[in-house]
């Protein structure tokens, strides 16, 4: 569909309005029938609303006119907004901001046409008088609009209107560019709006109502509808737009900000006063812009300097500048020098500078310039369902949070190169791991890095998610995890680099992605193997035992429980007695209540006076109350509790995969078990190993977006380690018991 289209909609819309305006008698003068909104632009969408006035002079009764007008519109079956107004009020209700937006566009349908031009220009010409007060409060809307709808680029289900850098925030700009305040239109702007309402278009018509969300099943349809190759090219066209126009709106309320609060003493310069900040860099009015004099051919560090003064001062890095160095700019020398490396350093470390400059460069396609393996990850959409950015965006954050980490490494140079590199390889047919490694060090060499530099980033490159993997589906004090992990990292000042660089990831991932309680697995993992290498590597690591509370002690079927909240949920504590099917019972205890795991450990602990079971369950759920788990818990071990079904595997559904991990642990039987995350999982598994009269050492539950990842060290009761046929039997119980 395309802008005719909608003119096409907007001519019939507007030939109804005047033929149900000419059989209601509207008079000539003095009354006026106008479009407003999207109507009053002529963008009318396939299940567009009608948004009209009826607007009259204050001293001109209009009778029944304002109820018989509407019964045709009604009787087309067009759906209809619409309103009837004095002048008089049409200027009180302007002070409702959503008003205001939509009189600006305020177009002549029928009636007195000087009525409607004196609306239109009397809305604008308030609307300009009052712009320095209006404008931060429209800023202030437009922000809480965000936070509910999220951004375009970025959300799993985009809001093509409503969303952060959507058609909404479009209008939004055309309002504060007829303020006269702030240039914030542009050739860019209109282009993507266009595209936008194409886009929007047929979006609605593929959904057969008003809608303008893009649900993940449409991305096909819809690609093929706009002429593209797939539905991963409509997904990068759309992001694409929406950053585009996201980009331009924080661009312009960064201006508007500026103006509005500039100094009365800057306020009458014909030209902005010049700062120099660095050799042929300057600072005009909270931009980085080129000094006087300044050629772009001179020197082929200037953008990534330029950037790195925008980004570290959290100024704008000023498009026209950016463009003019990405077009006129010498080409960087391979080996970089120095000074390349360095600004590009400063600029990965300006933490919340960061973002908006990276946008800039990458709106101006000058990332390709020093980084032209950037265009293979740019809007890339993630697969996993747990990352709430797409690749490209991922990897600024991943840079941004890395850059608060840099005091907690000796090289955080390479900390931050390896953030930025660290999923380059997304995109390919291999794992990203594997094409990222060869990738990160010929990149890291093309920068000047030593080639001792480039090992390690490339190292750090292919090996980013072991940390994570092995702390949260191994136990971290088994000697043999230590040792898988010393494999691939072999000194100190690697690990400490790969512990940063995978908190960085996590954070950048999602906000369930990093908790207390996988960083304090992560750090015991690390602590033990910088114990192994001799070096002393700690992040506030909690205590290896727990206390034993004495009610447990003195009753062996006593339960304890605590509830300690955090973050995102709390951790639930279970102590007790240990025994044959104790995890099992609390697991079970916790399926009964409904309550959504999203990681465990387990552990048993040895005193003078007994063995212990302990356990700590990361939940969602933050108010549960000990006692109530306690007793959920006591009806499981007598029997009296009745179990939730596990849900059956649904046809399209990938089967369960139990494996043995006969190289992963000497002590203990490792079963690894990956299936769709559903209530009742975790106790299925633990009560079926109990049947099999099995204990558990320790157990290591994750959930990883639909995903659940459970580790368990199974052994013999008495400690011993099954053998492979008790091995090969367990597996095949668990299997079958989730339905494999």
């Amino acid at each position: 569909m395309t802008a005719a289209q909608r003119q096409t909609r907007a001519t019939v819309a507007d030939e109804l309005c005047r033929e149900a305006y000419a059989a209601s008698s509207g008079p000539v003068a003095g009354v006026a029938l106008v479009a407003v909104g999207g109507y009053g632009r002529g963008e009318l969408a396939p299940h567009s609303d009608l948004d009209v006035v009826l607007v009259h002079e204050d001293d001109v009764e209009i009778g029944e006119l304002g109820s018989t007008l509407w019964y045709p519109l009604w009787d087309s079956g067009r759906r209809l907004d619409h309103s009837v107004r004095s002048m008089g009020e049409m200027l009180d209700a302007a002070a409702d901001l959503r008003v205001a937006l939509g009189l600006l566009d305020a177009r002549h349908l029928a009636g007195d046409p000087g009525l409607s031009l004196r609306l239109r220009t009397t809305m604008l010409a308030d609307w300009r008088r009052q712009a320095r007060t209006r404008l931060p409060d429209l800023k202030a809307m437009t922000h809480k609009r965000h936070e509910v709808t999220g951004e375009l680029a970025h959300a799993s289900v985009p809001d093509v209107k409503e969303s952060e850098g959507g058609l909404r925030d479009a209008s939004v700009l055309k309002a504060i560019e007829a303020s006269w305040l702030v240039d914030a239109s542009t050739p860019a702007l209109e282009a993507a709006r266009l595209m936008l309402l194409d886009v929007r278009d047929e979006v609605q018509d593929l959904a057969g109502r008003p809608s303008d969300r893009i649900a993940p099943e449409m991305w096909a349809p819809l690609a093929e509808r706009l002429g593209l190759a797939g539905a991963e090219a409509a997904q990068r066209h759309v992001r694409s737009l929406g950053r585009r126009i996201g980009h331009l709106s924080r661009l312009a309320w960064r201006r508007t900000d500026a103006v509005t609060g500039r100094s009365a003493s800057d306020k009458g310069r014909r030209t902005p006063a010049l700062s120099r900040v660095a050799p042929g860099i300057a600072l005009s009015r909270g931009e980085v812009v080129l000094d006087k004099g300044t050629s772009p051919g001179d020197d082929p560090t200037l953008l990534l300097r330029a950037a790195a003064e925008a980004a570290s001062r959290d100024a704008v890095l000023a498009p026209t500048t950016a463009a003019r160095l990405v077009r006129e700019g010498a080409e960087l020398p391979v080996p970089w020098p120095a000074s390349a490396r360095n600004a590009l350093v400063r600029l990965l470390a300006s933490g919340p500078g960061l973002l908006p400059v990276w946008e800039t460069l990458d709106e101006i396609d000058g990332i390709e310039t020093f980084l032209p393996e950037w265009e293979q990850i740019r809007l890339l959409p993630h697969a996993s369902a747990i990352h709430r950015f797409t690749v490209d965006r991922h990897v600024v954050e991943t840079c941004a949070a890395a850059g608060s980490l840099i005091r907690t490494v000796r090289r955080p140079d390479l900390l931050l190169v390896a953030a930025l590199l660290h999923d380059i390889g997304k995109g390919s047919l291999q794992d990203h791991s594997v094409a990222g490694e060869p990738m990160a060090r010929k990149i890291v060499t093309r920068m000047g890095f030593t080639d001792l530099d480039a090992e390690v980033v490339a190292s750090l490159v292919r090996w980013h998610l072991l940390l994570a993997n092995l702390a949260t589906t191994r136990d971290p004090d088994d000697p043999a995890t230590t040792a898988e992990l010393l494999t691939h990292v072999p000194d100190a000042a690697s690990l400490e680099l790969l512990r940063a660089l995978t908190e960085a990831d996590s954070r950048a991932a999602s906000a369930a992605a990093w908790t207390t309680w996988r960083a304090s697995l992560i750090d015991r993992l690390v602590s033990n193997a910088g114990h192994a290498l001799g070096a002393e590597l700690t992040h506030d690591l909690p205590p290896t035992s727990l206390p034993v509370p004495d009610v447990v002690r003195r009753d062996a079927g006593a339960v304890a429980v605590d509830i300690s909240p955090h973050e995102v949920g709390a951790t639930v504590t279970v102590i007790a007695a240990d025994r044959v099917g104790l995890l099992a019972d609390v697991a079970g205890g916790l399926a009964a209540m409904r309550v959504p795991v999203h990681a465990a450990r387990a552990w048993a602990q040895v005193d003078a006076e007994g063995e212990w079971g302990v356990s700590a369950w990361e939940v969602s759920d933050a108010y549960l109350d000990p006692a109530i788990v306690r007793e959920r818990i006591r009806r499981v071990v007598e029997g009296t509790q009745r179990m939730p079904d596990l849900p059956a595997r649904r046809d399209d559904e990938l089967p369960p995969i139990v494996e043995v991990r006969p190289d992963a642990s000497r002590a203990s039987l490792v079963l690894e078990i990956r299936t769709s995350d559903r209530p009742g999982v975790v106790h299925r598994v633990l009560t079926t190993l109990a049947g099999l009269g099995l204990t558990v050492a320790s157990a290591h539950v994750s959930t990883l977006g639909p995903q659940a990842v459970d580790v368990f060290y199974v052994q013999e009761v008495g400690g011993v380690r099954p053998t492979e046929e008790r091995a090969a039997a367990a597996a095949h119980a668990v299997r079958t018991a989730l339905g494999g």
